[in-house]
């Protein structure tokens, strides 16, 4: 019987030690922690966003007086069409018509003295100062006379540029003071949009860059414009800067004012991306967790432009790869993983495609 016992305690030791020990050395209890993965891969992608703007006309001019007096004749209204030198505004000029007469007259006067006074210094008969004197008042007197004839000429405002009145602010038999704002006139063939861009995607635009433009009072008709301009400056706020977008050319119905939205893309490129699922966050900044040598190891990352539900990797990652993109709940460094998708882990998660619309 004792020998027996001895038997079944050798043999409950054996089986405890192989329940105890498994194939891969874990203890056979040990939960596995599963995750999933995608392998970080460079592939040829744009960036697109669109961003909402007000149509302006670039050349746009408000017309002031620069003599005041009362309001003669104003012929235009807003919607009329203007050309170039047409006559918008006459103010009343008799006053300075007059004062014009008497500069010429004056002018006249000192034209004869300085006749006179240049006979007499031949015969030697006056001095040489009374001829500066003359000479002097002559040249006061003509500066006099193209004074007058330059305040007479802003009696008369005339079109910058061919336009569209857009605001008549007065009207004929008002009195306006100097500088009043009397009407505005805009070149409606000059209609631009600003449009604010994220910063990290201001380096991949540049000037001329072809832009797809949707004016939403017409419909869902696509309008090619251009970058015109992109600002030097970026907002230390919300981290983005101005790109100008023109109209090329300015479709028939467009108004300034008019809501639109404007399609930017960037040069393509390729680029390490991955889910922006996958990025972690800390006080010392971004990192992601790599599979390597079956263990879960932080890796630090700067990440770039976000698209869609991808975001770019600047820094930090290689092709190959295999960044966790599930399972982090009680993940940490260098713990044990099991790759769930080992079939498919050559990026399961869908991947971002060009021209993807996408946000800043």
């Amino acid at each position: 019987m004792l020998a027996f016992a001895a038997l079944l305690l050798v043999l409950a030791a054996c089986d405890q030690g192989a329940q105890e020990k498994s194939g891969d050395g874990r203890k056979a209890g040990q939960k596995v922690h599963l995750v999933e993965v995608v392998t970080v891969r460079s592939e040829p992608l744009r960036h697109e966003t669109v961003r909402t703007g007000s149509l302006t006309a670039r050349r746009s001019v408000r017309v002031f007086n620069q003599e005041e007096g009362r309001i003669d004749s104003l012929p235009v209204f807003e919607g009329e069409s203007v050309r170039a030198g047409q006559v918008l505004v006459r103010m009343d000029r008799r006053l300075l018509e007059a004062e014009m007469e008497k500069a010429a007259a004056l002018r006249a006067q000192a034209e004869a003295d300085l006749a006179r006074v240049r006979t007499l210094v031949k015969k030697r008969v006056t001095t040489q100062e009374r001829l500066d004197h003359a000479e002097t008042a002559l040249k006061v007197a003509r500066a006099e006379e193209s004074l007058f004839r330059t305040r007479l000429d802003y009696g008369e405002i005339k079109a910058p540029f061919d336009g569209v009145v857009t605001e008549r602010l007065v009207e004929p038999g008002d009195v306006a003071p100097r500088h009043t704002h009397l009407l505005t006139v805009i070149d409606p063939n000059t209609l631009y949009t600003k449009v604010a861009v994220s910063e990290l995607m201001l380096p991949r635009l540049q000037e001329g860059d072809g832009v797809d433009i949707r004016i939403d009072a017409l419909g869902d008709d696509v309008w090619s414009g251009r970058i015109g301009r992109i600002h030097p400056t970026i907002d230390p706020r919300t981290r983005q800067g101005t790109v100008e977008v023109e109209l090329a050319p300015v479709p028939p119905g467009a108004r300034a004012g008019q809501l639109c939205r404007a399609t930017l893309r960037t040069a393509e490129s390729r680029r390490k991306v991955l889910p922006f699922g996958a990025l972690r966050h800390d006080r010392e900044g971004e990192y992601v967790f790599v599979v390597a040598d079956g263990t879960a190891q932080l890796r630090r990352v700067r990440s770039g432009l976000r698209l869609g539900d991808q975001v770019e990797a600047l820094a930090g990652l290689e092709d190959g790869d295999r960044v966790i993109v599930r399972g982090f709940l009680d993940l940490s460094a260098g713990k044990p993983v099991s790759v769930a998708n080992q079939g498919g882990g050559d990026n399961d998660a869908p991947a971002a495609t060009a021209e993807r619309p996408a946000t800043d």
